[in-house]
């Protein structure tokens, strides 16, 4: 078995380990993130929907820099949004904050009912800084 490349962000590792699962996982030119949710530093969710989005893109950016890369790093992204009808309005207006100047990366939105007491979760793989476009 191939030796996992883990990335873990300052801070967050006992929770991962509690979860049982990799922040973000480098291979062959690529940092696959594992979708990142609102939580405060304990792991509960942010109440506050505007703020539970602006942290999930914090909690993403720090795994991001941790792998020496930024969102415009990203090349395809998927959202899960809890009751979309009622909160993709609310989420999508706070994106441009996060999301830089085009081009943008390809996006998969999924409507779900359930992620665990969060509202919004973002997943992305990022093509790792000096690798080759191949």
């Amino acid at each position: 078995m191939t030796q996992r490349d883990v990335v873990f962000p300052a801070g967050r590792q006992a929770l991962y380990e509690k979860n049982r699962y990799s922040p973000a996982i480098r291979s062959n030119g690529f940092l696959f993130v594992s979708g990142q949710v609102g939580s405060r530093p304990d792991g509960s969710p942010e109440p506050d929907l505007e703020a539970q989005v602006r942290l999930a893109f914090d909690n993403l950016n720090a795994i991001l820099a941790a792998a020496g890369c930024t969102f415009d790093d990203v090349v395809d992204v998927t959202v899960f949004i809890v009751d979309p009808e009622s909160n993709f309005d609310t989420i999508w207006k706070l994106v441009p904050e996060y999301w830089g100047n085009a081009p943008h990366p390809t996006l998969t939105g999924i409507g779900v009912t359930w992620l665990y007491g969060f509202k919004f979760e973002i997943k992305v793989i990022a093509k790792l800084p000096g690798t080759s476009d191949g």
